[in-house]
Parts: structure tokens; C-alpha cells; sequence
């Protein structure tokens, strides 16, 4: 006699099948992939453009771009940052004393034919002449004045640099031609452009012909311009501003940013 607990499984015995899988189709398969493998693309292609984006930006300015470029600067750059309101000058004046101007009087940019001289004229006729632009400044001790200019051309380099040691003394602004004591005139290496400055007495004397600044700043050089400091004044205020337009004209340094990754 036998017997068996109901409900027990015999051993080996399986449960119903599973259900079969879904078929893939095939047409879906391929519009995944491509739709993967364009999304792909896409994100490298941003970043590729990204990239070539960022460097096109940050790519070096030729010198000779930066140089025309600068030809603009007269109406392009803030008046503030061209012929700034105070110049600071440390050892600049006899004896290697510090001095300071102040810009006291500020001319609208002028067409050449108003602002300079015929015989600054006639010295520019292979530069040509675009622009000028003229301040006044005076020292701590309201002593002494220097008109300092800004003359803009469309020249080339070669061409400006012929100028060199060819310009005649520059005229003043807001005082006579009459009283002017020390001048300078330097072409920039930056941009097209001549800078100048001349000064004179604030006391209103009128002076002989004008002296060179750099015979009334030696050493040992004697004489009411040379002693009062006047060739020394010409030559900082005019450096002072050679260099803010040196600066503004300068084509910004490079900057070195590591290549971004493509996402994935």
C-alpha cells in the first residue's frame, strides 16, 4: 500500500514556459543607432565650433592688424585713458624730483588744418594727418604749463618712421605760440601717431624760440628754461601720454586655455 502528501512537486517536473521575447525590429534597431550616433556628432561638432571659437578669440592680433587699428584710437578710446586727467611723474623733474600735472584745459578732436601749424602740415604731407587731439595741463605749484598733443595718421610704419627728427616745434593751446619755452615731438612705436608737448611760464612771459627739451633737461645746462625745469616737464608729460596711448594700443596677450573635451 502506498501513499503521497498531496501537493508535492515531482522531482524534474518544470512550470509553464515563459512568455517569448518581444521580436526586435529591425527598422527600429537602425533609427536608434543612427539617432545615438547623430546626437553624438552633434555634441562633438558644438564643441569642435566651441573650440575653434574660443581660439579664433584669443588668437594672437598680428602687429601690423593692431597698428592700423590704432589709426582709430582718436575716437575710439575714452578721452580719460588718452590724455588722462592726472599725470603722475616721479623723478622726472631736476635733480630727479617727483612731479604731477594736472589737465586743466581739454580741446575737442580738431582736423588738422585747425590745430597745427603750416609747417606741421607741410612735415606730415607724406603721413597725412586724420585727427588731433590737444590738453593743457599745469604742475602742483600752478608754476608752469604743458600743452601736450596727440596727432593721428593713416600711415604706415615705414612711412611715420621717417618722420623722426623732422617735426618743427609744436603750437600751444590755451596760451600764445609766443611763450612757449621747451618742446618735444615723438613718433610712437604703437600706432600711427605722434605725440608732442611744448611748455611755457604760467606767469604769461614771453619767451625767444622755443628750446628742444632734451637741450634744456642736460645735465649742466643753464638758463631760466633749463633751471626752472620746463625741458624736463615737456619730456614727462609727453611720455606719460606716449605710454597710455602705447597701452591702448597694444593688442591683448594671448591667453593659453586647455582644449575642452568633446561630451559623450
Amino acid at each position: 500500500m502506498t501513499t503521497s502528501t498531496p501537493g508535492t512537486a515531482v522531482l524534474g517536473e518544470h512550470g509553464p514556459p515563459p512568455p517569448p521575447a518581444p521580436r526586435r525590429h529591425p527598422g527600429r534597431i537602425l533609427a536608434a543607432t543612427l539617432s545615438a550616433l547623430l546626437g553624438t556628432g552633434l555634441l562633438a561638432g558644438a564643441a569642435t565650433t566651441a573650440w575653434n571659437e574660443h581660439r579664433a578669440a584669443h588668437r594672437p592680433v598680428p602687429p601690423d592688424a593692431s597698428y592700423r587699428a590704432a589709426a582709430s584710437l582718436w575716437h575710439s578710446a575714452p578721452v580719460d585713458r588718452l590724455l588722462p586727467p592726472v599725470l603722475a611723474a616721479p623723478d622726472t623733474g631736476p635733480g630727479g624730483a617727483d612731479r604731477s600735472w594736472t589737465r586743466i584745459a581739454l580741446a575737442p578732436d580738431a582736423d588738422c588744418a585747425a590745430a597745427l601749424t603750416p609747417e606741421w602740415r607741410a612735415a606730415l604731407t607724406a603721413a597725412g594727418c586724420s585727427r588731433v587731439l590737444r590738453a593743457t595741463y599745469t604742475d602742483a605749484t600752478r608754476s608752469s604749463l604743458v600743452t601736450v598733443g596727440l596727432v593721428f595718421t593713416p600711415a604706415d610704419a615705414t612711412t611715420m618712421a621717417g618722420l623722426r627728427g623732422r617735426l618743427p616745434a609744436p603750437p600751444a593751446y590755451e596760451y600764445a605760440d609766443s611763450r612757449r619755452a621747451a618742446w618735444t615731438a615723438t613718433v610712437t612705436d604703437q600706432a600711427p601717431a605722434v605725440v608732442y608737448a611744448v611748455s611755457a611760464f604760467a606767469d604769461g612771459r614771453t619767451m625767444d624760440a622755443p628750446l628742444p627739451a632734451g637741450d634744456a633737461a642736460r645735465q649742466g645746462a643753464t638758463g631760466t628754461v633749463a633751471e626752472a625745469g620746463l625741458g624736463h616737464a615737456a619730456q614727462a608729460v609727453a611720455d606719460r601720454v606716449g605710454r597710455a596711448l602705447g597701452a591702448l594700443a597694444a593688442p591683448p596677450a594671448p591667453t593659453h586655455t586647455p582644449r575642452p573635451e568633446p561630451r559623450r
